[in-house]
């Protein structure tokens, strides 16, 4: 296996953090490597259900973004990835607290990947779990100023 590039590992992180859906959410991507991506998530009021809860779809984005970044660093740098299904269940309520989900890729394909995350919250317990098929879109990779891989 190839070793990751830091300064492009770096660098996609940041692109990721401040993107705008990322930042509405609250959310980061906290560190990523082969087959596997911690994203980070504060939650606020505005990620609440009427019944003080955060809302299921909360979940949802996390265990998206999670899958879809544990599977990233093994596609083609001109390669771009979508989720094409989206499974999860949720274990335990939880209120006004930070949310980790940490994605891993079950089984890498050459098309499609399965990958599955878990969601904790701030005391450790498991939350929600779901998991994930991704697709590899040829010709849709992203644009960086760093190389992926270092020889």
């Amino acid at each position: 296996m190839q070793t990751v590039n830091p300064e492009f590992i770096e660098e996609i992180k940041h692109t990721i953090n401040t993107s705008p859906y990322p930042k509405h959410m609250s959310m980061r991507l906290a560190a990523i490597d082969f087959d596997m991506a911690e994203i980070v998530l504060d939650t606020g009021p505005q990620h609440l259900q009427p019944y003080g809860i955060v809302h299921g779809g909360v979940f949802a984005t996390l265990i998206d973004t999670a899958t879809f970044w544990a599977g990233f660093l093994r596609i083609p740098e001109n390669a771009g990835l979508i989720n094409i299904d989206l499974k999860l269940n949720y274990l335990k309520p939880v209120t006004d607290q930070k949310m980790r989900a940490v994605g891993m890729v079950l089984r890498p394909g050459k098309t499609v990947s399965y990958a599955e995350a878990k969601v904790y919250d701030e005391t450790g317990d498991l939350v929600a779990h779901g998991t994930s098929s991704l697709m590899i879109l040829p010709g849709k990779g992203l644009k960086t100023k760093a190389m992926k891989f270092i020889e």
